[in-house]
């Protein structure tokens, strides 16, 4: 007993060290933007009766996220003028697309998504893209400044971080701007959630300005263009894909979240059209949604050295599929609160468990020579499940209807758990993982494990 209690005390206290710690405020500052465009921006047109049409290609504002691999070496090759001398590339980066950042979310929540869509959509755009900037440098950054022994638990914090920062985004500004809570409106609502950027900005103070301190330049100090693109283009994708299995990564990347991504992008609109309260949205699929998720980021932390990361991918992928089948049963006639509760919490807590290993996944990927550019070419994968995959989702919808959509959604899991099986099966999993010694190569490695 003891010994449990020892081992739990050091357990939590890995997450209180100052990297791990760090490594959560980034996650806050880095996951509050795509809340608004997507989850809180799809409520409030849903409310000021938006058809759903119109709701599931506005998630098409996500592809800044599936293509920023394309000016991620930039983050990489080049650095701010005068501030990054002084503060470090990857700092120089962060402050300043925050400042943009802050500006542009104050403008979306300004503008009029009914009368003005034209305007809407623009801001949408660039928060997008600047948000999209964003996540490369903190990714980058996150990954430079955790050594191995704290990845895990870094990448763990960094997951709850994410969450703060979409719980804030979405039961917060829905409850700031929502007449059942300070009836403040949507334009401040937005601009005040706009300071979440904050957190991110604190924690680099004392993370420092990373590995990455200084741009990569030809001996005779000239960066030519077609040396840039070596340096910054070229090697950074020939370096991925080089190692084996390079291609079949890429495909489970993208397969994986597919039938995940398609259902969340339409519960808001299909909690509104059952007729949940704004506080049964904020309580239920936020809050709970909150709870579940940073309970299955942090236990997934301590999960992947027990049971390793396919067993862990393949377990939590099989239950987030019986996840969907229970909204389909919540978007049945009636008007289930117990239900929706039971639905968000399942799905929402082995949700984290397979993000936080995915994460853990692509960062162990990344080689610390390239970080930015070739975590922002993984995520950016994985992206594409969150916009072009799922931009139809208003579509199909409304075609099949909410129960059959769910279905649907739940099937879709089926093909990224069979690449996983032929991964873990061939030892791509085991060889491209930074932190050796987490999985073995072959299903059977941990079968002696008590």
């Amino acid at each position: 007993m003891v010994r449990d209690r020892s081992s739990f005390t050091g357990v939590a206290r890995s997450y209180l060290r100052p990297r791990p710690l760090g490594a959560f405020l980034l996650g806050i500052s880095s996951g509050f933007p795509l809340t608004l465009l997507i989850w809180t921006m799809s409520y409030w047109l849903s409310k000021v009766g938006v058809d759903k049409k119109t709701i599931g290609f506005a998630f098409a504002l996500g592809t800044p996220y599936t293509l920023k691999f394309l000016w991620s070496p930039l983050i990489d090759g080049i650095s701010i003028p005068l501030l990054g001398r002084v503060v470090g590339q990857r700092r120089a980066w962060l402050w300043t697309l925050q400042v943009l950042l802050v500006i542009g979310v104050v403008e979306l929540g300004a503008s009029d998504p009914v009368h003005h869509i034209g305007r809407f959509a623009l801001w949408g755009v660039i928060v997008a893209f600047l948000s999209a900037t964003q996540d490369i440098v903190i990714d980058a950054y996150r990954i430079e400044t955790l050594p191995d022994a704290e990845l895990a638990q870094g990448t763990a914090t960094n997951q709850v971080g994410y969450r703060t920062g979409d719980l804030l985004a979405g039961a917060g500004t829905i409850f700031l701007a929502s007449s059942e809570g300070a009836q403040l409106g949507w334009a401040t609502a937005y601009a005040l959630t706009a300071l979440l950027v904050l957190p991110g900005a604190i924690a680099s103070l004392w993370l420092g300005p990373g590995q990455h301190t200084a741009v990569r330049k030809s001996r005779e100090g000239l960066v030519t263009l077609s040396k840039f693109l070596r340096h910054n283009v070229v090697e950074p994708f020939a370096d991925f894909l080089k190692r084996p299995g390079a291609w079949l990564i890429l495909l489970f990347v993208m397969t994986y979240p597919v039938g995940n991504a398609l259902g969340q992008n339409m519960l808001a609109p299909m909690l509104v059209h059952q007729g949940f309260s704004d506080t049964q949205y904020i309580e239920i699929n936020k809050l709970v949604r909150f709870w579940c998720l940073a309970a299955g980021s942090l236990v997934a932390g301590g999960l992947i050295a027990r049971f390793g990361m396919s067993r862990l991918l393949l377990g939590a992928g099989i239950i987030m599929m019986i996840a969907n089948l229970m909204f389909s049963a919540v978007a049945a006639p009636g008007h289930s609160v117990p239900m929706l509760t039971v639905a968000v919490a399942t799905e929402n807590f082995f949700t984290a468990i397979s993000l936080t290993v995915f994460a853990t996944y692509l960062s162990g990927l990344s080689s610390t020579a390239f970080t930015a550019t070739q975590y922002a070419l993984l995520s950016s994968v994985a992206a594409f499940a969150r916009t072009f995959a799922t931009t139809p989702s208003g579509i199909i919808a409304d075609r099949i209807g909410f129960i059959n959509f769910y279905i649907f959604c739940a099937f879709l899991g089926i093909p990224g758990l069979i690449i996983l099986i032929i991964m873990w099966r061939r030892g791509y999993v085991a060889e491209t993982v930074r932190q050796r010694g987490v999985e073995g190569a072959e299903p059977g490695a941990h079968e002696d494990r008590s």
